[in-house]
Order: C-alpha cells, then structure tokens, then sequence
C-alpha cells in the first residue's frame, strides 16, 4: 500500500447529506421492473458522478489522489448517550427513502469507491477523524458537504465545497455564518444551540449575541467563568442559569477527531472506474440515461473474459449504445 505523500489530496464526501439533498430535490421514481423506489438512488449516482468527472477535469488544479464517501451509520451515535434527546425531533425517514439506503452504498462501490461508515459514529465524526490524520501526514483535504457543522474543520490545508452553493467555502463565508472564525465555531454553537439537531444552547441566546461574547471573551469557559462581568441583567442571569446546558452543547456540537475507523486513509487511493462492474449496477436500477453518459465518458464495456470471446460476446460488441441500454 502507498505510503501518503504530502502531494496527495483526499477528497471525503458527506454522503448522508447527498442522500437527502438528492431525495428532496427529485420527484419520486420508481423501478419498472419491480416497483422499487429508486429516485434518491438515481439522484445520488448523478450526483457522484459528476462530482468525479468535475475533480477530475483539466480545469481543477488540485484533483483527488484518494477519494472516499462518508456515512452516517445510524440515527443514534455516542452523543444521544451525552444527551438522550440529540436530534430527537426528527422525523423517521421516509418510507419510500428507507429501502434506497442499500443500493446508495452499493452505488458507491459501484463507481470503484471506499463506502465508510462506523457505528455510534455521524459522517462528520468520520471525516474530522480523517482530516486530522491526513494533515498529520503533511497532505491536503478537500470536505464536499453543505453541513454547517463541518465549517469547524476549515483551516489551512481543508478546503470545503458547499455542493448546493457551488463554491468553495472561505474565512468570510464561515464569519457571515457564525460571526467568528473557524476556530471559535465550536464555542458559538454551544450557546446559540442548534434547533436542526436539538441541541439546547442557552435560552434567548442567537448566534448573533453569541459571536459577540465570544469575539469579547476568546471561549466558552472563559465566558462562563466571568458571566458575574455580563452588564445586561438578563443576559447574566441566564448565561449563569444554564451553564451546564452551554457545556453539554459543546460535547454535542464538536467534531470527534479521534474515532477508531477501521479503514486506514491509504485505502482511499483514488481508483480507475471498473466498467463492467458499474456498467452492470446501472442496468440492474434500470438508470438508462446515466449509463448512456457513463458509456460516452467512460466507453464501452469489457466483454472479454479468460482471454476468450464468446460467441455472444461478438455479437455485443457489434450492439450500438443506444440498444446496449436495454440489455
């Protein structure tokens, strides 16, 4: 296995996030053969494939040497044990989403990709644990997500690309958002709170009030140990009132970089496509439109096998691209 160098630049996808965006920005598809529900799979893969072909172009000056997709494993992680009521005001999944989960993981090795997840574990613990370790090597990382929460890893060598904005995130769009820097991301979101994933903050306090005493006190202990200086009487009170409540936000609301994967970052050595093998899961979903663009990319299948051509195999190869859909 190749040793990381500090050329190398590893591309780690929120896969969770492209599953959702994908579903609700679709209309829903079924299988013909089946019935199956398939559209947030269609999505992703369109998805996914761009995103390769986009990285991989002539245009981008820093494409992927390694290149993997990131997971959550389950509804419930670590963090519910800190606080039982994490993320417990969301809905269940959708019913016709549940069964599609499977064939996204799927897709992704289809497209010759590493699929990682790690139970009691959220995709952005996994990739601010690969982060790290791939800084600690000297190498760069490019985050694709649109998740806020991930704007706590930017710093020099991660870039983030926001793909719903397309566009790179930078210093000012990470102080537009919090009002801070990316270092003091953490401390503002413990006492604004996050009322997407449930996470309590201190009442009545925005992210505005609370770029404003962070900017003034530099953290959150700090903050909290000279909550007596506060001059607003509300302010103090309530800051004082609900102490534990800012330092249980902050567990909930900071990046596990330590988690134990079990995939080791060489592992995510950016691989050629395998024709057949993705060629084969498009046609199984009956994804007819994105094999005709992964064929005209890509070109056509293999059809040799142990050296020989079957009869069959001959009479493929002579097929046009337009019939080869419907095989």
């Amino acid at each position: 296995m190749d040793k990381i160098k500090k050329s190398d630049h590893f591309y780690l996808i929120d896969g969770s996030g492209y599953i959702f965006r994908a579903y609700y920005a679709l209309p829903p598809l079924t299988r013909k053969s089946d019935g199956l529900p398939v559209g947030a799979v269609s999505g992703f893969c369109n998805m996914l494939f761009k995103l390769i072909e986009d990285s991989n172009s002539k245009d981008n000056l820093q494409k992927p040497t390694h290149f993997a997709v990131i997971f959550d494993s389950a509804r419930k992680n670590f963090r519910n044990e800190i606080y039982s009521d994490y993320k417990g005001n969301r809905a269940d999944a959708p019913e016709d989403l549940v069964p599609q989960f499977e064939y996204i993981r799927k897709s992704v090795l289809a497209f010759n990709l590493p699929s990682i997840e790690l139970i009691n574990y959220e995709a952005d613990d996994l990739i601010a644990t690969y982060t790290e370790q791939i800084l600690n090597m000297g190498a760069k990382v490019t985050i694709v997500s649109s998740d806020k929460d991930l704007m706590q890893l930017y710093k020099k060598n991660v870039r983030i690309y926001d793909p719903m904005k397309n566009k790179f995130i930078d210093e000012k769009d990470v102080l537009n958002k919090f009002g801070v820097k990316a270092s003091k991301v953490i401390d503002v979101q413990s006492l604004a709170g996050d009322s997407s994933d449930n996470v309590p903050g201190v009442p009545g306090i925005g992210i505005k009030t609370a770029a404003e005493l962070i900017n003034h006190y530099g953290n959150l202990e700090v903050l909290l140990d000279r909550a007596h200086e506060i001059k607003q009487n509300k302010r103090r009170e309530t800051i004082i009132a609900n102490k534990d409540k800012a330092l249980i936000s902050k567990k909930l609301v900071t990046l596990e970089k330590k988690v134990p994967v079990k995939n080791r970052i060489e592992e995510f050595k950016f691989k050629a496509v395998d024709k057949d093998k993705l060629y084969k899961f498009l046609r199984e979903m009956e994804f007819n439109r994105l094999l005709s663009s992964v064929i005209s990319t890509y070109g056509e299948p293999s059809l040799m096998k142990n050296n020989k051509i079957s009869s069959e195999s001959e009479k493929q190869s002579s097929i046009s691209k337009k019939k080869l859909l419907f095989n």
